[in-house]
């Protein structure tokens, strides 16, 4: 089976790509009856002459690849028809903006394979990017609190080589940050690569509770806890909700946020948000005398969603901008008693040679032996969308509507 690496068409440029040259090297002399060739690319964070100096072979047309590699969105007319593709495609939860797309690999004949769909039999994802998003996000956050208050400046995480130096850079500034309460959401790999820079720091974590007893005192030092679900949602009956009512029952719910926004000074999310569910905190909360939160650090960036002053997405080029919630309009960053916001909805993209490296270990490990050892785990039958013969599969039908145009 021969396995092409398609060269990142979408704007803006994305320089992530799925496997680096060594992770190739090691799979074609791993799997015996696999063949890898690389489209050429010049963004590409590894280059092209990294690849063949590896023994793999890159060429300018790879379209008699049998299986199609890529990150993000296939453009409509380079799609191949009858091939199988992996790319996020952005559209399970039925995202407007690429209807067409699912519409044109349906109409080509395309077997697709969601990177988002790639799970376990429990629907835990077992690949993705989420902790180098949490690992900029947080960084982002902090880089965002230096610039603002003038304690110190911290280059654009696009700048550095790597991971390495990232926190070299974090470590040169941990002794200026103030005293100040950090609140995070969520439990999975984006929340992982959030407290992975929190702990570079030096700062010390506190449970739920006793994080809500510094109300009771003086900022002294700084500090974060970690939120669960369970945590900020309630039930309306007054009931402490279990896990799976919070993710399978959100009418059950009402938002008990605002005990931990009146003590918290920065939030950092790495939460997924589920449709329906109660939103965090509204624009009408934000300009409550109890709320204090003052700079979020959207990692999750739900638009007009769960974190109200999130507005728009923000962009690599200009992360950060305030939101003043007495006209609920965005302000000029630095503006006093706005929230400083930072929404870059593609963060994986700043550290994409680290991101590269985790992204193709984890498809190393839990798809490529599918393919040939009959797929014994389900990793490829659950993850496939759509069929040869311009069908979506059992486990996708839910998106005949919006295919057919009628959501």
């Amino acid at each position: 089976m021969k396995f092409g690496i398609i060269k990142e068409r979408k704007n803006p440029p994305d320089r992530r790509v799925v496997f680096s040259p060594e992770q190739l090297a090691h799979l074609n002399h791993a799997f015996a009856k696999a063949e890898f060739i690389v489209e050429s690319s010049p963004i590409r964070i590894f280059t092209d002459q990294q690849y063949t100096a590896h023994g793999i072979e890159v060429r300018n047309d790879v379209s008699d690849a049998d299986v199609m590699l890529g990150v993000k969105e296939v453009p409509v007319d380079a799609l191949i028809p009858h091939k199988r593709y992996f790319f996020f495609s952005h559209t399970i939860k039925k995202q407007p903006y690429n209807k067409e797309l699912l519409q044109a690999i349906l109409a080509k004949n395309i077997e697709l394979y969601d990177h988002e769909t790639i799970v376990k039999a429990s629907g835990a994802r077992l690949i993705g990017f989420g902790r180098y998003a949490g690992i900029v996000g947080a960084y982002n956050g902090f880089r965002a609190l230096g610039l603002r208050d003038g304690l110190f400046e911290l280059p654009k995480v696009e700048s550095l080589p790597d991971y390495q130096a990232l926190k070299a850079e974090l470590r040169r500034v941990k002794c200026d940050i103030p005293p100040i309460n950090i609140a995070i959401t969520g439990t999975g790999k984006v929340t992982g690569g959030i407290v992975e820079i929190l702990d570079e720091l030096g700062i010390h974590g506190l449970k739920p509770k006793e994080y809500l007893q510094l109300s009771q005192f003086k900022n002294l030092q700084t500090v974060y806890t970690r939120l669960d679900v369970t945590d900020y949602y309630t039930r309306k009956d007054g009931y402490r909700p279990t896990k799976t009512e919070c993710y399978n029952n959100p009418e059950l719910l009402k938002s008990d946020f605002m005990k931990y926004a009146k003590v918290t000074d920065m939030l950092i999310t790495g939460h997924f948000y589920g449709n329906n569910a109660p939103y965090f905190f509204t624009r009408e909360d934000m300009r409550s005398p109890d709320f204090n939160i003052n700079l979020v650090a959207d990692v999750s960036c739900d638009i007009d969603g769960p974190i109200a002053c999130t507005i728009r997405p923000s962009t690599i080029a200009n992360p950060i901008y305030a939101y003043d919630p007495a006209t609920e309009k965005e302000v000029p960053f630095k503006t006093d008693s706005a929230i400083t916001v930072m929404a870059v909805d593609n963060l994986p993209c700043e550290l994409p040679k680290d991101a590269s490296e985790g992204f193709g270990e984890m498809f190393s490990k839990h798809v490529i032996p599918a393919f040939y050892n009959g797929d014994k785990d389900g990793v490829l039958a659950r993850a496939q969308m759509t069929t040869s013969n311009g069908k979506l599969t059992d486990r996708f039908s839910y998106l005949q509507d919006y295919v057919d145009g009628n959501e």
